[in-house]
C-alpha cells in the first residue's frame, strides 16, 4: 500500500510506461471495468468545495508570506529553490510546499506587481495536486498557473501550461517570464509559427507554453518517427548514434509528458474531444477527382430537397431518396472513379452536404490559401484541418477555390487517450459545474470549486425573445447604441462570421463605428481587445472573445455600469454562454449582460422542431416579444439535448479508437 508520501508524489506512477521520457503506459480498456466505473462514478462527487484542512492550509501560506517579504529578490529565490529537495522525498504537502508556495506569491507581487489572492492560492496549491478546479471569469486564473508551473519545474518534471489557441498561449508566457525567470527557470511558447528545427530546443525548457493541439500533433510525430521501439534503452542509443552525437533529426523531443496544466479545461477536454487528432500526409492531386466532383457537384445542385433527399442538418448526414437513386443509376459516369454504384452515391451525397449542411462564414471561410475550416467553439480558423472522405475537396470545388490533394491517415489519438498520458495533469476553466460528472467518469476527477474572492457584481437583464431574426437585429442594434451613448463599452457576441459581419454593417448604417473581431478579421486581437473596454467602444465579436480574454475598463467606464454584452443567439452548450457573459463584471466590477434570441435560432431549429412549430402557429403573424420565460425553457431544453448529443460522440469517437487499436494491435507503436 502506498505511503502518504508517495500519494503526494504524482511522478511517482505504478503504470509509467519504459520509456527515456516520463509517460503512462496505456492502459487495455475492458468493458466490464468501465461498467463498475460509471457506477462507482455515480456514488461519488461530481464536484466539492474548500474543507477545513484547505482553509488552514491556505491561512499558513499567507502567514509564511509576512515573514519572506523581508527578503531580498536572490534569497527569496534561493529559499524556494532550497525546497525542491524536500518537495521530491515528500511530495506536495507539509511546510516545504506551503513554504513554496508563499514563496512564489511573494515573487509575483515585487515582479508582476500581483499578489496572489487566498482563492489563487487555494487553487494553485490544488492544481499542482493534479485537481479540476473552476475559478469564476476574472478570478485570475493566469497567475494561478504559477503556482504549480514553479512547483513542478522544481522538481525537475516537465511542465506543460495548455492553452486553447494562440493569443492566449503568448500572452500568458509573456506575463509570467519574469517570475519564472526569477526562480532560473526556462521557459518558451509554441505555436503553430513555430518552425521544425526551433521546436526541440523550446521543448528542453523547463516550462513550455503551447495550445492543446501543438503539444498533441507534436506528441504523434513523435511516435511515427520513433516507430517500433520506444524503449527507454532505444532511445538513448539512437541519441548517441545521432550526427554529432545530439538528438535523432527525425523527430522532434517533446521531453515526454510529465506534468500538463490544461486551462479552459473543459473546451479541450469535453468540446474539443468530439473528434480525434490525425496527423495525414497529402496525396497527389489527381484531375480525375476534380472532373467527379464538377460533375457530381453539377447533379447535386439539380435535385430538390424532399422528393430527391433528406437533410438530417442536426447531424450533418443526407439520406438519398428513392427518385435519386434513379437519377444515379442513368448517371453517365465522367471518370472510372465513379463508375461502381457506390462510388456515386457516396460522391453525391458529399457534394450535397457541401451545398446545404456546410455553409460559408459559418463552419468555413475562404482566404487567399483556399477554404479554412473554422471551429464552431472558439470562433478561430483551424490551420491544416481538412474535413475527411472528399469533403473538403467538394467544398473547394463548390467555392471554386484551388484543389488540395486528399490525405491519407498516418495518426490519430483522442484527447482522452492524449492527456491519460501524462504523469498527471490539472485543468482549471470558469466553467466546469456542467460536465463536472462527465469529467468524473472519463478522467476520474471531481471538480474543485473555489469561491469567487469578491462579491460578483454582474446583473443578467431579462432575455429578449423574437419571433423571428430580422426583429432580433433590429433590438440588437437599438440596444447596443443605446448603451454605447451612455458612455459604456458594449460587446456583441455572435455565432457566426456572417453574423458579426451582418450585425456590424447594421450598426454602421446608423453611424456607429463598430470594430469586427472575427476568424476573418483577427490580425489585431490583442489590441482589438484591450480597447473593447473604452468608452462608448462597440466591439461586434465571434467566440474569439468568449475565453480567457480580460478586457479592462476604467474608473469612469464602472461609474457608468462597466461593460455591457449582448448575447444575439444560445449556444449549444451553457458553458459557452457563460464564458461570454463573464467577460463582463469581472474581480467585483460592475457590469451587465443580456441576451436577444429568436424563434427561428439553429439551436432551437435543430434541437426542437416541434415545439417551434407549436410556437409559431400560435402566434401567426406576431411582431412583437415573446414571453422571456419560454426562451428560458426552450433553451434549457434545446440545450440538455445538444449536450447529451455531444457525450453520444465524445463516448463513440472512444470507442471508435479502440476498435482501431484492436483491428491495429499488430503494430508495435500502436497510437
Amino acid at each position: 500500500m502506498p505511503s502518504m508520501s508517495d500519494l503526494a508524489r504524482h511522478w511517482l506512477v505504478a503504470d509509467r510506461a519504459d520509456t527515456a521520457e516520463p509517460e503512462r503506459r496505456r492502459k487495455a480498456a475492458r468493458r466490464s471495468d468501465e461498467l463498475v466505473g460509471a457506477a462507482l462514478s455515480r456514488l461519488r462527487r461530481a464536484t466539492y468545495g474548500p474543507g477545513w484542512m484547505t482553509r488552514w492550509e491556505t491561512r499558513q501560506v499567507l502567514r509564511e508570506g509576512t515573514r519572506l517579504s523581508a527578503l531580498d529578490d536572490d534569497a527569496l529565490a534561493a529559499l524556494v529553490r532550497d525546497q525542491a529537495p524536500a518537495l521530491l522525498r515528500h511530495g506536495f504537502r507539509g511546510r516545504p510546499f506551503r513554504l513554496a508556495t508563499a514563496g512564489i506569491r511573494e515573487m509575483s507581487h515585487r515582479r508582476l506587481g500581483l499578489r496572489h489572492h487566498p482563492v489563487q492560492v487555494t487553487g494553485g496549491m490544488a492544481l499542482a495536486r493534479g485537481r479540476i478546479v473552476e475559478m469564476a471569469t476574472g478570478e485570475g486564473k493566469t497567475i494561478t498557473t504559477l503556482i504549480p508551473a514553479v512547483l513542478v519545474a522544481l522538481v525537475g518534471v516537465p511542465v506543460h501550461v495548455i492553452t486553447v489557441n494562440r493569443y492566449l498561449a503568448t500572452r500568458d508566457a509573456a506575463t509570467l517570464a519574469p517570475v519564472l525567470e526569477a526562480f532560473g527557470l526556462s521557459h518558451g511558447v509554441i505555436t503553430e509559427e513555430t518552425e521544425h528545427h526551433l521546436r526541440p530546443g523550446i521543448y528542453d525548457s523547463d516550462v513550455v507554453f503551447s495550445t492543446n493541439s501543438d503539444i498533441a500533433f507534436d506528441y504523434l510525430r513523435d511516435r511515427i518517427a520513433l516507430g517500433q521501439d520506444r524503449s527507454a534503452l532505444a532511445t538513448l542509443s539512437r541519441r548517441m548514434l545521432a550526427a554529432g552525437g545530439g538528438r535523432d533529426a527525425r523527430r522532434i523531443v517533446t521531453r515526454g509528458l510529465g506534468f500538463a496544466v490544461v486551462d479552459e479545461v473543459d473546451s479541450i477536454l469535453i468540446d474539443e474531444a468530439q473528434t480525434p487528432l490525425i496527423i495525414t500526409a497529402e496525396r497527389p492531386g489527381d484531375p480525375d477527382a476534380v472532373v467527379a466532383e464538377d460533375a457530381m457537384l453539377a447533379l447535386a445542385a439539380t435535385l430538390e430537397e424532399g422528393p430527391d433527399f433528406r437533410l438530417d442538418r442536426r447531424h450533418r448526414q443526407v439520406r438519398l431518396m428513392p427518385r435519386a437513386e434513379d437519377v444515379l443509376a442513368g448517371f453517365l459516369p465522367p471518370v472510372p472513379s465513379l463508375e461502381p454504384e457506390p462510388a456515386r452515391r457516396e460522391a453525391l451525397a458529399q457534394a450535397l452536404s457541401a451545398l446545404h449542411l456546410y455553409l460559408r462564414d459559418e463552419h468555413y471561410i475562404v482566404t487567399d490559401e483556399g477554404v479554412a475550416i473554422v471551429d464552431e467553439f472558439t470562433g478561430r480558423v483551424m490551420p491544416d484541418r481538412q474535413w475527411q472522405s472528399g469533403l473538403h475537396q467538394m467544398i473547394e470545388a463548390k467555392e471554386r477555390a484551388d484543389r488540395s490533394g486528399r490525405r491519407e491517415t498516418l495518426a490519430q489519438i483522442t484527447y482522452q487517450t492524449f492527456f491519460g498520458r501524462y504523469l498527471w495533469f490539472a485543468g482549471m476553466t470558469g466553467t466546469a459545474a456542467e460536465v463536472a460528472r462527465e469529467l468524473r467518469l472519463t478522467h476520474d476527477r471531481a471538480v474543485f470549486r473555489v469561491p469567487t474572492h469578491r462579491r460578483v457584481r454582474r446583473r443578467l437583464w431579462r432575455t429578449r425573445f423574437h419571433a423571428g431574426s430580422a426583429a432580433r437585429w433590429r433590438a440588437v442594434v437599438r440596444a447596443a447604441l443605446r448603451q454605447s451613448r451612455r458612455g459604456r463599452p458594449v460587446l456583441i457576441g455572435t455565432r457566426s462570421v456572417s453574423a458579426s459581419e451582418l450585425v456590424a454593417e447594421r450598426l454602421r448604417m446608423e453611424g456607429a463605428e463598430p470594430v469586427v473581431l472575427n476568424a476573418r478579421q483577427d490580425a489585431d486581437e490583442a489590441g482589438i481587445v484591450a480597447a473593447a473596454g473604452q468608452p462608448g467602444r462597440i466591439t461586434v465579436a465571434t467566440n474569439m472573445a468568449g475565453r480567457g480574454t480580460d478586457i479592462p475598463v476604467s474608473a469612469e467606464v464602472e461609474a457608468q455600469g462597466g461593460l455591457h454584452v449582448i448575447l444575439t443567439e444560445f449556444h449549444g452548450s451553457a458553458r459557452i454562454d457563460r464564458q461570454l457573459i463573464g467577460r463582463t463584471a469581472r474581480q467585483g466590477q460592475r457590469g451587465t449582460s443580456q441576451a436577444f434570441v429568436a424563434l427561428d435560432d439553429p439551436l432551437f431549429a435543430d434541437n426542437l422542431p416541434g415545439l417551434v412549430r407549436m410556437v409559431q402557429r400560435l402566434t401567426p403573424g406576431y411582431g412583437g416579444p415573446l414571453p422571456a420565460a419560454l426562451a428560458e425553457l426552450m433553451r434549457n431544453l434545446a440545450q440538455g439535448r445538444a449536450e447529451r448529443r455531444g457525450r453520444s460522440r465524445r463516448s463513440q469517437t472512444v470507442q471508435r479508437a479502440r476498435r482501431q487499436e484492436k483491428a491495429l494491435g499488430f503494430r508495435p507503436d500502436n497510437i
